[in-house]
């Protein structure tokens, strides 16, 4: 998985984790957000939660880090994405982290 999945942090608390992995899907496959196949979301309760999206191809992981303004729109609320490479392997510290 190392170099196709991405980190997304900055998701909505208040929503079940089943709609937020529904939505990050959507945003995420679309082109336009430098998007493309997904082969898993993974949404890890918080607070504040996050997601580790893999992508079918590393170079769609690629895109998604390079556009900078990812914004997801749930019921017309907007909610500021923060994307960072994630490793295949996390060490203890990130995942305690990936855990708040």
């Amino acid at each position: 998985m190392a170099g196709r999945t991405v980190r997304v942090r900055g998701l909505p608390a208040e929503l079940p984790p089943d709609r937020v992995a529904d939505k990050l899907t959507i945003h995420f496959m679309r082109f336009r957000n430098g998007g493309g196949d997904i082969a898993e979301v993974r949404v890890l309760p918080g607070p504040p939660p996050c997601a580790l999206i893999t992508f079918e191809a590393p170079e769609v992981a690629q895109r998604i880090l390079k556009l900078k303004d990812h914004m997801l729109i749930i019921g017309g609320r907007r909610y500021p994405l923060e994307v960072t490479s994630h490793a295949a392997e996390l060490s203890p510290d990130e995942v305690r982290e990936a855990m708040r």
